[in-house]
């Protein structure tokens, strides 16, 4: 099971999703602490590019850069307002393995189109739902499609990779396994899961799950739960494009 420690940047700082509370470290500081924890993996959303309210690209350079610099190769997932080319190839030329796109799924066929064809072999699609009901725009609006509506849509663009993100009502709700693998049976895609991923019986769960192969959890949680420690990944990136 692949753990991504996840940081939720939004005008600088790192802000907590449902479930973790709020945090005095500055970014570069918690990737420091995650990265002298072994992790070899992380994920960087940009909460400001994804509601179109700004971005937070230089610092998320600077954390691609800092890692790209360690001995030990570290792969990095970036999402949040990728909408054209040049975002993407910024992020790759910085360092970035994975980027995830969204709303232009929704908004932009062609555009997808473009990033699909040249840079396929790096891309994630996301699919954000709650209750199976598909919404974009950094949770904001409803698409009208359930999810696995949304997932043939994308197998069908060419995806090679899915992220399903499960919008919790709230933290005691139970992560949505059930879409997760019925995404991942009906397209024959690899699968990873975010949103709801809150506590370790959650990653416990998530590892007994057939076609999941991997979670996306709040890095704020990670030090919240020292037992959350326990599951970061270490040693060599092996994620391949």
């Amino acid at each position: 099971m692949k753990v991504f420690p996840t940081l939720n940047l939004q005008q600088g700082r790192v802000v907590p999703t449902l479930g973790a509370h709020p945090h005095d470290l500055a970014p570069m500081d918690l990737v420091a602490r995650l990265l002298s924890h072994g992790t070899s993996r992380l994920a960087l959303v940009d909460v400001d590019a994804a509601h179109n309210t700004g971005h937070n690209r230089e610092l998320i350079g600077r954390i691609l850069q800092a890692c790209s610099t360690l001995a030990s190769p570290v792969c990095v997932q970036v999402a949040g307002g990728i909408r054209s080319s040049d975002q993407a190839q910024f992020f790759l030329d910085h360092g970035a393995s994975w980027l995830v796109v969204g709303t232009i799924l929704h908004k932009s066929p062609l555009m997808v189109e473009s990033l699909v064809a040249r840079f396929q072999g790096h891309l994630t699609a996301a699919i954000d739902a709650r209750g199976g009901e598909v919404h974009c725009s950094g949770w904001v609006d409803q698409v009208g499609l359930q999810a696995q509506s949304m997932a043939m849509k994308i197998r069908a663009y060419g995806f090679k990779r899915l992220l399903f993100v499960d919008i919790p009502l709230d933290a005691s709700a139970s992560p949505d396994f059930t879409t997760a693998q019925q995404i991942g049976e009906s397209t024959k895609l690899p699968v990873l899961m975010g949103g709801s991923i809150l506590t370790r019986e959650h990653l416990q769960q998530a590892a007994s799950f057939r076609g999941l192969q991997g979670v996306l959890v709040d890095a704020l949680l990670f030090f919240e739960d020292a037992r959350l420690l326990d599951h970061l990944p270490s040693g060599a990136c092996i994620d391949e494009h």
